[in-house]
């Protein structure tokens, strides 16, 4: 197990080793293994040294956040004063936004060193991170394989050790499923628990930022960092968690009440349910009670998350013309004929392709057909979890049907791709929390993850589940060759 977030703050506080120090450790890491990996896309080592200087004062002053001097990373949909934001699209090149998100904000207040911003899918809009104007991050466990997506680059540079912790954003998965494809942990919280501010929008009620780390125990303490209403974002709520999750996460599950839907298992490979199924074994030998239950609408979850994702996708990318900022077409006749030709170079396929279906769910003979019925179909989604939690305290779910894909396979399997967000998207429309845990490899020494689902502002119990299944599975994610802390 890789040295955690609270014995990093150890050292750094007992002046074992200095803010300074530890960056350079991160550096000379990221340097080496990047240009492969092609996890970062924009590096910022000299604003990552000025932080470092910063939190060694912080520390020497005392009584210094727990966050205060680890290295870090943002995925490239965050916005970052005056640093590179571009959502790894051809059509921001160049962009630095004028402002910081508001999780940056509180993280930067805390100290934390941000090294460079994550690889990931144009605009967050894919499952393998391949649609990146600047390529595919590769897979830290088997380079010929994918991250996942769209938080492909934040699960990679935690998997190779190139961040202490990161963050990134969930859609449909996008945290969830590129941590199992990673062989890491990836948390999205309940949506509204942590501020969208700055966060550049693809799907407006479904999107939530959240951090992906290499420990249960870390992504509580990161959770526990950016959490909280904000006055700039009037979906956020200011819930009231009570003390630190990171110091509740020891718990006995005896009694607990553990709900097991069939619906999440259809279609699974046989080496995915088999794991899960032994991880739930593992709950119902210390004193769990499992429940089989079933929530029919998840069986069409999937074309309700595409068209509510790709109507509100195709609002949010219409502010991107040319005429404020990123990328101009450089010969046009008129206004509309620069606009059309910026849209047109600007945006990779996949995004067009949501754009288009967006725009034709929400228009004039459709909308009712599509979107409308979409949204009543949502709301019985929620009903049916509110019913599952009247009786079951969390629910236990594969993360993904399969493993990682091998590069390329978006190519020759579109439709496949699609259906890899199945065991995801139910939770961003439901807007609940859940997590994704490794629980072993298959035979092709991949790892497999596990979901666990909780109700709303119920991150404790999510929390408390994982990190028993952590401390007591005997699987470790591992420290990658070449990384900071190998």
């Amino acid at each position: 197990m890789r040295t955690g977030i609270s014995e990093l703050a150890s050292k750094l506080r007992k002046r074992e080793i200095s803010a300074v120090e530890l960056t350079k450790t991160y550096i000379d890491a990221i340097e080496k293994l990047n240009p492969t990996l092609n996890a970062y896309v924009h590096l910022t080592f000299d604003t990552a040294l000025k932080a470092a200087e910063k939190a060694d004062q912080m520390l020497k002053e005392g009584d210094a956040p727990l966050l205060c001097g680890i290295p870090m990373a943002l995925k490239d949909n965050i916005c970052t004063d005056g640093l590179l934001t571009t959502c790894c699209s051809k059509i921001l090149e160049g962009f630095k936004p004028y402002y910081d998100a508001t999780v940056w904000e509180k993280l930067k207040a805390q100290g934390a060193v941000l090294m460079g911003k994550t690889n990931m899918d144009e605009f967050a809009m894919g499952s393998t991170s391949e649609t990146s104007c600047y390529g595919a991050p590769l897979n830290p466990i088997n380079t010929a394989y994918v991250t996942g997506g769209s938080s492909g680059g934040s699960a990679a540079v935690v998997c190779a050790d190139l961040a202490v912790y990161s963050l990134g954003s969930d859609t449909g998965g996008s945290i969830r499923q590129p941590a199992s494809f990673c062989g890491v942990i990836g948390l999205k919280p309940t949506y509204g628990a942590v501020s969208r501010y700055g966060l550049i929008a693809y799907g407006s009620s479904l999107d939530q930022i959240g951090p992906v780390t290499s420990s249960v125990k870390d992504a509580a303490i990161v959770f526990d960092a950016i959490k909280g209403g904000d006055k700039r974002d009037q979906t956020s709520v200011d819930y009231d968690y009570g003390d630190s999750l990171a110091e509740r996460l020891d718990r006995d599950i005896k009694g607990m009440r553990i709900g097991v839907a069939e619906e999440f298992f259809d279609g699974i490979n046989p080496e995915i349910k088999y794991k899960i199924m032994e991880a739930i074994a593992l709950f119902e030998k210390n004193g769990a009670i499992i429940e089989n239950i079933r929530l029919p609408a998840l069986k069409i979850a999937l074309p309700v998350y595409y068209i509510i994702a790709c109507a509100e996708a195709s609002s949010n990318l219409g502010r991107y013309d040319g005429i404020r900022y990123g990328y101009r077409a450089s010969s046009y006749t008129s206004i509309e004929d620069m606009i059309v030709k910026t849209r047109s170079e600007g945006f990779g396929d996949e995004v067009k392709r949501r754009i288009m279906l967006g725009t034709y769910v929400l228009s004039s003979g459709y909308y009712d057909a599509y979107y409308k019925k979409a949204c009543l179909i949502r709301e019985e989604i929620n009903r049916e979890f509110d019913a599952v939690f009247e009786k079951c305290d969390a629910l236990i779910a594969p993360t993904a049907p399969n493993t990682a894909f091998p590069l390329n396979h978006k190519v020759t399997s579109p439709v496949e791709i699609y259906l890899s967000d199945i065991c995801t998207v139910p939770v961003n429309i439901a807007g609940i929390p859940a997590i994704s845990i490794p629980c072993g490899k298959d035979s092709k020494g991949l790892p497999i993850g596990m979901q666990i689902i909780g109700k709303k502002f119920d991150e404790a119990t999510v929390l408390q589940m994982a990190y028993f299944y952590e401390q007591n599975s005997g699987i470790d994610v591992g420290v990658y060759e070449g990384g900071a802390r190998a």
